[in-house]
């Protein structure tokens, strides 16, 4: 959206046109608010900002046949690193000959400083139910009553995806298998393989009508 929104061309490539379309209503939203601020006293100009960052954004099912012409491919797809060395390997066959232009955007720590702080957190949310500390429900409420979040872990974590952040604290903990902070749960194992992922698919830690 950033780079739409600063006059640039942008393809947007998701596995299916139902993500894609969630996600370009998302931008939408976005967008909204963001002219709402920034172009309070003119609507009109807010609107032409609005479509003229649309005009730039245009979406694909194949990562393969818009790579071929693209100077900047950013990667940001499921924490799993054999998934995303299956996909740099794809797409280098196609991409342009750039060498010495492959780096990182994050840290040098695991994640970025959002999901640096958040995962863990979430994760010794988990933990404390998993020993019966509090219930789940009580863990949500305490924190959005006395930290302010909008949401609970659990409601966050149904929000991301069980699978995501299944898979962020499963490669957290091989790079790194002495942090307690970076413990598997086996809670969280246990429902990604019954495939009870979140809000995504109707339950996780919450069931969704």
């Amino acid at each position: 959206m950033v780079a739409a929104a600063s006059g640039h061309t942008v393809v947007l490539v998701d596995q299916s046109d139902e993500i894609l379309k969630k996600s370009t209503k998302g931008i939408e939203e976005s967008l909204k608010r963001v002219t709402k601020k920034k172009f309070a006293d003119k609507p009109e100009a807010g609107a032409e900002f609005i479509e003229k960052t649309l005009k730039n954004l245009s979406t694909s099912t194949d990562a393969v046949s818009v790579v071929h012409s693209t100077d900047l491919v950013i990667e940001a797809i499921v924490e799993n690193q054999e998934i995303k060395n299956e996909l740099f390997k794809r797409l280098d066959k196609f991409a342009p000959e750039v060498p010495g232009t492959f780096f990182g955007l994050d840290l040098d720590t695991p994640g970025f400083i959002v999901n640096r702080l958040l995962v863990p957190y979430m994760m010794e949310a988990v933990r404390l139910f998993e020993r019966g500390d509090a219930s789940k429900e009580d863990i949500d409420v305490a924190m959005k009553l006395g930290a302010g979040y909008p949401m609970g872990p659990f409601e966050l974590l149904d929000y991301v995806g069980l699978d995501t952040s299944k898979y962020i604290i499963d490669g957290w903990h091989s790079l790194e298998p002495n942090n307690p902070l970076f413990a598997p749960s086996p809670l969280l194992n246990k429902l990604v393989e019954e495939k009870k992922l979140g809000k995504k698919t109707g339950e996780g830690f919450y069931k969704y009508k």
